[in-house]
């Protein structure tokens, strides 16, 4: 398992299962800083890539980025061509695609290699209520 703040790589239907369900599990995570209180309502961010696609590959550091600035969400990564059932169960048409999971549902979607799109995304289904 890799550790908090990378891009995880899911490669086995099981494996994917399990994120899944971690995703259920807690869906609502707290962390405590100074008296403060954050919640934090996205869980999961999956991209959907593939090892030929030059997008996919132009975004990946970038990813990685994000999964560095925000270790409260869980990104995955997840060749097409070696889950092709998965694929197909979550409609995926291009590469990239990244859908947001919330409580183990689809909460949003960006196609394409899209920087501030991707980003943009993110900031929204993250909401930093604070109460203390």
């Amino acid at each position: 398992m890799a550790e908090e703040g990378q891009v995880l790589g899911v490669h086995t239907v099981d494996a994917w299962n399990e994120q899944l369900q971690k995703g259920k599990l807690g869906s609502v995570l707290f962390i405590i800083r100074i008296n403060t209180t954050f919640r934090f309502a996205l869980k999961i961010v999956v991209d959907f890539t593939a090892s030929w696609c030059g997008p996919c590959k132009f975004i990946a550091p970038f990813l990685a980025e994000l999964a560095k600035k925000i270790p409260t969400v869980t990104f995955l990564k997840v060749d097409v061509d070696e889950l092709k059932s998965i694929a197909t169960d979550w409609a995926v048409e291009a590469m990239p695609t990244f859908m947001f999971i919330k409580e183990g549902k689809i909460v949003d979607k960006v196609v394409g290699a899209k920087k501030d799109e991707l980003q943009q995304t993110i900031a929204k289904h993250i909401s930093s209520t604070s109460s203390a």
